[in-house]
């Protein structure tokens, strides 16, 4: 009796916290337009993973976003996406990363440093970019292109960065007004890259936004944790790698997604959609993330294992989770109505 006693206080506090999970979704799941509790489902997501896939698999998956390999409407998958490739890319670098840092203790070979630099700033973000590459349905954005907004979508982040910084003064970053400022400024600077390359490449889904910003913000994370190393050690390294699981990429993969929700399809992006309130809402969510991942809270039970930063990055993957459930909601719309177009046709 004692037993079952003491289990219910349990089952109360887990009934409890997925009650808040489920208000949480739904609230964020209304700002895309549907009034529904979004269920997360991280084994039955993440369950390819552990599965054994051969280098056809792997091969087959990058081969997508040309004239004769992006699919048609019909032959898109709108079933609950399963990416897995991404854990091999993140293994690869991780190895990587651990061969380097031999090289460097063992034979104390200063050389092996801008390599761990470059590949410890890589690994998480770029391993992230591969996800939501995998989780875009429609494949209709190559290698190619990834690539393009990875690298050059990333530095004109942090060109766009900089030149807010000479117009805003910002403080030191660690105060609720400066981290806040600081929130504003680097978000604000990708997500106006990130309009720019779905207007580019005339994206109209919002996997392709979640990819788009994605990209956008694993290059700003790259780029702007090298320079950091460089500056303060590896230790920053090592600190900002296991962050990046919740930060630039994921904020800006968010923006990305809001961008799609909030323009017109098959339109370009105008003023009037950056006013919106699909966007505005999850632009002003990335913007406080941001700026709270950066405040130095006064409660020293934040600092206690890191729990600010695990709250934070909690919250991030919740809205991406719920942007994901969106996309997917979009693609059987987009095949529902194709179907009914062709059977009027037919009639």
């Amino acid at each position: 009796m004692a037993d079952k006693q003491s289990v219910k206080p349990v089952k109360r506090h887990f009934e409890y916290h997925n009650h808040l999970l489920d208000d949480a979704t739904k609230e964020m799941n209304e700002w895309t337009g549907e009034n529904k509790v979004v269920e997360i489902h991280l084994f039955q997501m993440f369950s390819e993973v552990f599965k054994h896939h051969d280098l056809d698999d792997s091969e087959a998956l990058f081969i997508v976003g040309t004239k004769e390999t992006t699919p048609s409407l019909e032959a898109v998958s709108a079933a609950p996406v399963k990416p897995w490739l991404f854990s091999r890319v993140f293994a690869l670098l991780g190895a990587s990363f651990v061969l380097l840092a031999l090289l460097f203790l063992v034979f104390r070979s200063n050389n092996a440093v801008p390599g761990m630099i470059f590949i410890g700033s890589l690994t998480v973000p770029f391993s992230l970019l591969i996800m939501f590459f995998e989780i875009n349905v429609f494949r209709n954005i190559s290698v190619y292109q990834l690539m393009t907004v990875f690298l050059v979508g990333g530095i004109l982040s942090l060109i766009a960065t900089m030149i807010l910084y000479s117009l805003i003064p910002s403080g030191n970053g660690t105060s609720w007004e400066s981290a806040l400022v600081v929130g504003f400024i680097e978000e604000t600077a990708k997500m106006l890259v990130i309009a720019y390359f779905i207007n580019q490449f005339r994206l109209n889904y919002i996997f392709n936004g979640l990819l788009t910003g994605a990209a956008i913000g694993a290059g700003f994370a790259v780029f702007e944790t090298a320079g950091y190393t460089g500056q303060y050690g590896l230790v920053t390294l090592l600190m900002r790698s296991w962050q990046a699981i919740g930060t630039h990429t994921i904020w800006s993969a968010i923006m990305g997604a809001a961008i799609i929700l909030a323009k017109e399809r098959h339109q370009p992006i105008t003023g009037s959609n950056m006013v919106a309130p699909k966007f505005l809402r999850f632009y002003l969510l990335a913007i406080a993330l941001h700026a709270l991942w950066d405040w130095n809270a006064p409660f020293a039970l934040l600092d206690i294992l890191y729990l600010q930063q695990w709250v934070l990055i909690a919250v991030g993957w919740v809205a991406i989770f719920v942007l994901i459930n969106a996309g997917l909601r979009e693609a059987r719309t987009l095949q529902g109505q194709r179907i009914l177009k062709n059977t009027q046709l037919g009639g």
